[in-house]
């Protein structure tokens, strides 16, 4: 369900009348029973098109507190908590391949005593899993180009980036990234576009020295170890990103459309990219995809994914979320069960 203070139950319930998705999976929602019934009404008497959530099986956690849409506190965190690990035992116990998260409030978590970065992490925890990464998905409504992005690190504070970068943390994210590649997307000669971590890949040593330290040496080792693979980089940050936006939108090198119909319109794209940080891997995903971009967790033992946007606590008492995110979430999950190579 996510923080309920948020828009997590409305762009479910908003997504759950899709039925296209319903119908091809068997849905439980897990949170608490009363303030879905109660967002449901509220959005239906709007006249929003929603699904009634009595329809579906439900694992419910009840909220005992008061709660005010828009506010979050130390209930809201507790609930959103609580909720995540409810979904966690039912993949656990394998009676659910997917778990398909609400966005929650980090800040409430930690209200409510819960110290972890984010979902992702509690996720790893649970599953008892050391290895794992957060990549993002996002199929292009223009051209059919696949978006995939995944973070070396995630939820952690800028200037902690340079120290949490290794050459060992490096190496499981891109091996991770190389068997998703190749186990979900048929994708054995991969092409992948790695980012530097300074401003102009450090400029041979002038704009910061990690590049020339360790970065530079390290993709020399991993092309060695990785043949197949075209490691490109390390790319300058700011125009890593440019032919992801030519060809999301279905554009040549030129800038021209390309040939309708094209799967890939672009030669000379990335089929993945390797972000260093956060900002640097999620701005240009959020910017091309907002309405579409999924997370997924790689290396659980089962699928994970989530919408791309956060709690919207300024609009959630308004009804106006839009759903496409979740939707999104729900098919893609979907589809990686559906991947029997999915990796795990």
């Amino acid at each position: 369900m996510g923080d309920p203070a948020g828009i997590g139950p409305e762009v479910i319930l908003k997504a759950l009348a899709n039925k296209e998705l319903t119908q091809t999976c068997d849905i439980t929602l897990v949170g608490c029973g009363r303030w879905l019934q109660s967002t449901y009404d509220r959005l239906l008497g709007q006249g929003q098109e929603v699904a009634d959530p009595s329809q579906f099986k439900q694992v419910d956690i009840p909220i005992q507190e008061a709660i005010t849409l828009g506010q979050p506190s130390l209930a809201t965190g507790a609930a959103s908590f609580e909720a995540l690990n409810g979904a966690i035992d039912l993949a656990l116990a394998g009676k659910a391949e997917a778990v398909v998260t609400g966005p929650i409030a980090k800040s409430a978590w930690k209200s409510a005593g819960h110290h972890y970065p984010g979902q992702t992490e509690l996720l790893a925890s649970r599953a008892d899993c050391d290895d794992f990464a957060m990549a993002f998905l996002g199929e292009s409504p223009h051209s059919g180009w696949e978006l995939r992005s995944l973070l070396a690190t995630t939820h952690i504070p800028l200037h902690q980036v340079p120290t949490a970068l290794t050459p060992q943390l490096m190496t499981r994210k891109l091996e991770l990234l190389l068997r998703f590649l190749q186990e979900r997307c048929g994708l054995d000669q991969p092409r992948i576009g790695i980012a530097g971590l300074n401003p102009h890949s450090g400029e041979l040593g002038q704009l910061g020295t990690e590049e020339q330290d360790w970065l530079i040496p390290w993709l020399e080792e991993m092309r060695q170890r990785h043949p197949q693979a075209a490691l490109v980089g390390p790319v300058p940050p700011d125009t890593l990103w440019v032919t992801s936006g030519q060809a999301w939108y279905g554009l040549n090198e030129q800038g021209k459309l390309a040939t309708p119909g094209t799967k890939a319109p672009l030669a000379r794209t990335y089929d993945a990219y390797l972000a260093l940080y956060h900002d640097q891997g999620l701005i240009p995903v959020k910017l091309l995809a907002f309405d579409r971009a999924v997370n997924t967790t790689i290396g659980l033992p089962f699928v994970r994914t989530s919408p791309d946007h956060g709690t919207a606590f300024d609009i959630a008492d308004q009804g106006i979320a839009r759903s496409e995110s979740m939707e999104e979430a729900i098919a893609w999950a979907i589809r990686l069960i559906r991947s029997t190579a999915y990796i795990h």
